[in-house]
């Protein structure tokens, strides 16, 4: 199995992991904010369990499908986390259209927002650096 298909696998674990934040006891505040900074909810959990079985299949099916699924992944949760950098909320949950723009201190924004901008940063990275196997 390729680099790229070994990521995107990854990526299928990873995104359902954080699906199951809010069901894990003890990793939820009393507001119901996973590890205190943001709050899932079923859009969130929604749009992760999506992401995870693209991922898993992209990484089943081909070296290109998983190449194209880093790609594209990569590129709409780096923009959504810089979105919410802006503005305090992020499209692909529906966040912007939900709550709006939001005052939140910058170093909340950049909390909230590290796992979408990390997870899309290193998804690229990878197209970048493995991406010209499968071209």
């Amino acid at each position: 199995m390729g680099k790229l298909r070994i990521i995107a696998a990854f990526y299928a674990v990873a995104l359902l992991g954080a699906a199951s934040l809010n069901y894990i006891p003890g990793l939820t505040d009393d507001q119901g904010r996973a590890f205190g900074i943001f709050a899932l909810d079923i859009y969130d959990d929604s749009l992760h369990v999506a992401s995870a079985v693209w991922a898993a299949i992209a990484a089943w099916l081909s070296p290109r499908a998983a190449r194209s699924f880093l790609l594209y992944f990569g590129a709409l949760y780096f923009a959504d986390g810089l979105l919410g950098l802006i503005t305090g909320s992020g499209y692909l949950e529906l966040g912007i259209v939900n709550y709006g723009i939001q005052d939140l201190p910058f170093g909340f924004k950049i909390l909230a927002n590290l796992p979408h901008l990390a997870l899309g940063g290193f998804a690229l990275l990878s197209v970048a650096l493995f991406g010209k196997e499968v071209a």
